[in-house]
């Protein structure tokens, strides 16, 4: 377990976001990026999480590829961060930098309409 200050977990979050391509990062103008200690049990329950594993993100949204919202009725896309289940697997902070490096780009990964099976085909974890 490596516990860090909010503000140490952010500037992570922070770091993950700054290292995506600029034109993918013109793309996150709208989208709300917030960091929360940890999931809800309703978001475990919500997203078929099974109770033996760890939640580190969510996407909340339509994919950019969802061409079935109208775009000014949609609410805005938003990703959270879960601090503490990335503490609770990670025993240092360079281990910590690639968990939340990982979990960032997954969750902006699917706010670009890539799902779980297709990251998986390419090798994204």
């Amino acid at each position: 377990m490596h516990p860090v200050s909010r503000e140490s977990f952010a500037n992570l979050v922070a770091d993950a976001l700054a290292a995506l391509p600029a034109d993918l990062r013109q793309h996150l103008d709208h989208v709300q990026i917030s960091i929360e200690d940890e999931p809800s049990p309703e978001d475990y329950r919500l997203n078929d999480v099974p109770d033996d594993e760890d939640l580190f993100g969510l996407f909340e949204g339509a994919a950019l590829t969802d061409s079935m919202i109208d775009a000014d009725a949609a609410l805005p896309n938003r990703i959270r961060i879960f601090q503490r289940p990335h503490e609770e697997v990670c025993d240092s902070l360079d281990a910590l930098r690639e968990e939340v490096f990982r979990t960032v780009h997954h969750e902006v990964a699917h706010h670009f309409g890539i799902d779980d099976d297709r990251l998986e085909e390419i090798g994204a974890y």
